[in-house]
């Protein structure tokens, strides 16, 4: 693979830089990835330009950088590609590294759903339904899930998701859901989706929009998911004190992970000032709710 990359052969260089991203018979060189990608991307090859806008958002191979990060998902998006079309749809929507602006989110969002994405067709449902971007057409949004599933569902003689087998209507179910007034545990479950890569493409910024939107209705689980992410995120900033803040808030409602986690950040001084008495106090609280790892993190601190 790398004799064809040095003699130019552009889909041997693109091959090249996924194995040095992800360690294919190599080891890992998110650099030597990055410039590969690069390269390919200013030759004007669509798939490099996708993965460097990746690259830049979520700082593989080099510092993040949201405003570049848009520029090569316009120019992807420019020459056709329907996931970069989704992806700037994102941009537009959230105002990441361009100005918000939910008109051009929806034009984008379209354009990829036109394309085939099956992401862009929940999200354009999506928006439709809650008038994002668009007048509000519950019907059209209802008929692009069920296109972006491919089934024609019938909400009202499902009782439960665990009737349904496949993640893809799982989705779907939800996305319906998520349309009625009560919808919190919906938008956690959607939120889980693109956490998890079940059903659709794994996407860590749409799953912490739909956590996000869950805990602002005081669903205790997904206040702990946006805890966790922004503890731990890739696309989303790190933020400890908004991760020790949402944690809390779990952990007074009874999450046993959110319990776990804020005791190490008491721990540590992480997100607030260190505080053992606090850690051992909320270890002792997961430990007493069957966390293993807990009752280790409160024997090494009361020795």
């Amino acid at each position: 693979m790398k004799d064809l990359a040095e003699k130019d052969n552009v889909d041997a260089q693109y091959k090249l830089g996924c194995y040095y991203e992800e360690g294919i018979g190599t080891e890992i060189n998110k650099s030597k990835a990055f410039k590969l990608m690069k390269d390919l991307a200013e030759k004007d090859n669509v798939d490099a330009q996708y993965k460097l806008g990746c690259y830049f958002e979520e700082g593989i191979g080099t510092e993040k950088d949201f405003k570049k990060s848009f520029y090569w998902y316009q120019k992807a998006a420019e020459n056709g590609d329907e996931v970069a079309q989704y992806n700037l749809g994102e941009c537009y929507e959230l105002g990441i590294g361009v100005n918000k602006d939910e008109i051009k989110a929806f034009e984008f969002y379209e354009k990829s759903a036109e394309n085939g994405d099956i992401s862009a067709k929940f999200q354009l449902g999506y928006c439709y339904i809650n008038g994002i971007g668009t007048e509000i057409n519950k019907e059209k949004g209802f008929e692009l899930y069920n296109e972006a599933a491919g089934t024609n569902i019938r909400i009202n003689l499902i009782e439960s998701d665990e009737e349904i087998v496949n993640d893809l209507d799982k989705v779907n179910y939800w996305y319906h859901k998520a349309a009625e007034n009560d919808n919190k545990l919906a938008l956690y479950k959607l939120g889980e989706f693109y956490e998890l890569d079940k059903g659709v493409d794994k996407n860590e910024r749409r799953a912490f929009e739909f956590y996000m939107k869950s805990a602002d209705q005081e669903y205790i689980d997904a206040q702990y998911k946006v805890g966790y992410i922004y503890n731990y995120g890739t696309q989303i900033d790190i933020d400890k004190e908004k991760a020790f803040n949402y944690f809390k808030m779990a952990a007074k409602g009874g999450n046993v992970d959110a319990q776990y986690s804020l005791a190490s950040l008491y721990e540590r001084g992480e997100g607030a000032e260190k505080n053992i008495e606090n850690a051992i106090y909320w270890y002792k609280k997961a430990a007493e709710n069957g966390c293993l790892e807990a009752e280790k993190g409160l024997n090494l601190l009361s020795k």
